[in-house]
């Protein structure tokens, strides 16, 4: 419900503080008011249009909130979640309107769209009035209204799982028959391709492996021609190590007769040959460790190119090779057995539509039977509504299939017998369609309802016993959701829980301008403002004792 309104620097209101409670609350005033401006204002932060023209004079901006306490499982609170806004607590709904025309609006202090804030909006609220354009008269809720009437959503809700699935289903035949299509017109190109790339088998990763292997190769073929030129030296004719050898015999055979003197000299020798001997080996391991296969170079060269070259003809990476190939032969198979899984899914189309089809039929009668219940429960309403001779109607023809099923629903009236019945807005007068909506609204009781109703002045241009009506009908819904009704009439304000008196004063500062105030009335003071709206502008004791009688009453 709509637990407190705030309202700053909006047309004649400077600060204004509203605490509203459960059940019926009435408001009353004199023509001129401000009234009308509560309403507006409200509507305003509801996610209405922007206007420039309800900021006070001399004000920057004026500012609206509204605080919503609503149940935890309440549509509203999924549409916060939704867009990432925290949804416990109260909702707090504050729209910004400046001097300048620009508005700002926020939800939970979190700045959104406009378009959200009437979204949240709608779901909260509902305004109700003669000339009201929205709500029940707007013929796309109608059949919202009809299904929550005779509690069809289970079935609703099963009509657009079977819409859903039927039009998967079309989904996918279409798909396959547009890839047969395509790849019947390639057939020719993808068999050669796949022919290409069968015989290539390439495979993922091989590029950076077959590049890296080739890389290694010819960087050994270039160390492989310094360890030979060094092997050489050591044991082509220029090697050092006969010249040692020979002259360390020589130096051996003269070793006995001057032993003390060819020591010296031997040991190093044999040890620098030993040296000598070791690097020989060492550059001789080397060589064959940098060994390869010239033609294990080529082959790898081959077909790192071949690779490539496959890839420049298909523009793509090297790696996408493979899964190229995988699509090429997916796309034939498709082609060749086509037909086969195209006819399984036509099937499939079938049987879906045809559950659909089922579904939607099932519904359609149910509606049938909730559209009759529905008229006859609002033309229990009419008669004490002064709308005896009227007859409302719920029009349903066909629709083109949806995920809602296929009926269209409109509602119908027929103000008077021997007239044609129409559309409810365009048959209905101002008064009359006032008191259709409210007769609706009480059938519906809270099947599809926002949890606060508003209604403005739906009891303007009758009295006595279809005032007294309206007001036991507002009582009535009242006792499911929360009901405003801004009236003129004291048998509605008589049946109220609460009742706030609009008035227009001078401001306290003695300027010559005037603000709207809000009184919340007790006893006493009701009374006497339900004797004003019997008398006029002097109350007679007379008004005062009707006031207390219909208070009675």
């Amino acid at each position: 419900m709509l637990a407190a309104l705030s309202i700053r620097d909006i047309v004649l209101i400077e600060r204004l503080e509203i605490d509203f409670t459960r059940g019926l609350t009435v408001l009353t005033g004199e023509t001129g008011a401000g009234k009308s401006i509560l309403l507006d204002s409200l509507a305003l932060a509801l996610g209405g249009r922007g206007d420039a023209g309800l900021v006070r004079h001399g004000a920057a901006q004026g500012q609206i909130t509204a605080v919503f306490d609503l149940a935890a499982d309440h549509p509203a609170r999924r549409r916060l979640s939704d867009n990432d806004i925290d949804a416990s607590g109260d909702l707090i709904v504050r729209r910004v309107q400046s001097a300048d025309g620009r508005t700002r609006a926020f939800l939970n202090d979190a700045p959104v769209s406009a378009s959200l804030l009437r979204e949240v909006g709608d779901l909260l609220v509902e305004i109700h009035g003669q000339h009201d354009d929205r709500a029940l008269v707007d013929e796309r809720e109608h059949r919202r209204l009809l299904d929550a009437f005779g509690g069809l959503e289970d079935r609703v809700a099963a009509v657009g799982a079977a819409w859903s699935a039927w039009r998967k289903a079309i989904r996918e035949r279409d798909g396959h028959r547009a890839r047969i299509e395509a790849a019947r017109r390639e057939a020719d190109y993808l068999r050669a391709s796949l022919e290409e790339l069968d015989q290539l088998k390439p495979e993922a990763g091989e590029e950076t492996e077959l590049a890296t292997k080739r890389h290694r190769m010819m960087q050994a073929e270039k160390v492989a021609g310094d360890l030979t030129e060094a092997v050489e030296t050591f044991e082509g004719p220029h090697s050092p190590i006969p010249v040692i050898v020979g002259l360390m015999r020589t130096l051996e055979r003269k070793a006995g007769a001057l032993p003390e003197l060819t020591r010296d000299a031997l040991d190093p020798m044999g040890a620098a040959l030993d040296q000598l001997e070791a690097a020989r080996g060492a550059l001789e391991a080397m060589l064959r460790a940098a060994d390869f296969d010239p033609r294990e170079l080529e082959r790898t060269e081959e077909r790192l190119f071949a690779l490539r070259a496959a890839a420049r003809k298909h523009s793509c990476a090297v790696d996408a090779l493979a899964p190229l190939r995988v699509k090429m032969a997916a796309d034939l198979a498709d082609l060749d057995h086509g037909e086969e899984k195209l006819a399984a899914l036509e099937a499939a189309v079938a049987t879906s539509e045809a559950t659909y089809g089922a579904a939607a039929a099932a519904l359609s009668a149910v509606r049938e039977t909730a559209a009759r219940g529905l008229e006859g429960a609002v033309a229990a309403e009419l008669p004490a509504l002064k709308l005896e001779r009227a007859r409302f109607l719920v029009d349903r023809t066909q629709d083109p299939p949806g995920a809602e099923g296929i009926d269209r629903i409109e509602f119908h009236v027929q103000t008077n017998p021997g007239t044609r019945p129409g559309p409810m807005m365009k048959v209905a007068s101002g008064g009359e369609l006032s008191r259709f909506l409210l007769a609706l609204k009480v059938s519906l009781a809270d099947k599809g309802s926002a949890p606060t109703l508003i209604f403005d002045e739906i009891d303007t241009g009758v009295g006595g016993a279809v005032a007294g009506a309206i007001g036991q009908r507002l009582a009535r819904l009242a006792e499911n959701v929360q009901v405003m009704s801004v009236t003129h009439a004291p048998q509605v304000a008589a049946r109220a829980d609460t009742h706030f008196l609009i008035t227009k004063e001078p401001v306290a500062t003695g300027e010559d301008r005037v603000a709207t105030r809000v009184i919340e009335l007790d006893a006493a003071a009701r009374r006497e403002e339900i004797a004003r709206m019997l008398s006029g502008e002097t109350i007679t004791d007379e008004a005062r004792r009707a006031a207390e009688s219909l208070l009675a009453k």
